[in-house]
């Protein structure tokens, strides 16, 4: 059973409004829909427009943030609970072991390594759990394309097209979790490694 939705999305205070309206309204739907949030911990960006608006709906608020950036002022005091990690691998590892499904909203570097982590270990069957990318604004498109020239050019197989579930809206994200049935079985040798 789906409880806690882990969010990866960007901490940068300078993005287009439209970033942010997605990252509040998906904070809304998660907690409005009886879902907690586990996030990066942070004041800042996207990843505090979704965590507060999880917060004003009901939800609570699951932190996870290395010491070396909790140090440097960027922790917020209102998580329900908050963990402090080593480092970011540390870090990952504990979002990864309290939630149970995962959204990825808009973000950098940090957000791609981390939403590319958890599809990871769905394809090769460390997980079953519900991965969302919310395409706010078109921005996951190149990177969509990126993802179908990867299968076409068998570097992966084309099963791994059914891992994720990409969401125009924030609205077909929450529907997608609310509704997911986790998988059986666990990919086969042929899943993971046939072209």
């Amino acid at each position: 059973m789906i409880k806690n939705i882990c969010v990866f999305c960007s901490s940068s205070n300078y993005l287009d409004e439209v970033y942010y309206n997605d990252a509040r309204e998906i904070g809304r739907l998660i907690g409005q829909n009886g879902y907690n949030i586990v996030y990066g911990g942070s004041t800042l960006g996207m990843m505090w427009a979704c965590a507060s608006e999880v917060k004003s709906n009901g939800g609570k608020i699951y932190g996870v943030m290395p010491k070396k950036l909790a140090d440097m002022g960027c922790r917020t005091d209102n998580c329900d609970e908050f963990y402090s990690a080593v480092g970011m691998r540390d870090r990952k590892q504990k979002m990864d072991e309290i939630s149970d499904a995962v959204i990825a909203l808009a973000g950098g570097f940090g957000t791609l390594e981390e939403f590319s982590e958890m599809l990871v270990q769905k394809q090769l069957g460390y997980n079953k759990k519900a991965i969302v990318l919310l395409n706010t604004n078109g921005f996951y498109d190149d990177l969509l394309k990126f993802f179908d020239t990867l299968i076409d050019e068998k570097f992966a197989n084309k099963v791994a097209r059914d891992l994720i579930f990409v969401a125009k809206t924030p609205q077909e994200a929450i529907d997608y979790i609310n509704n997911y049935v986790e998988p059986e079985n666990t990919p086969s040798k042929h899943e993971i490694y046939s072209r």
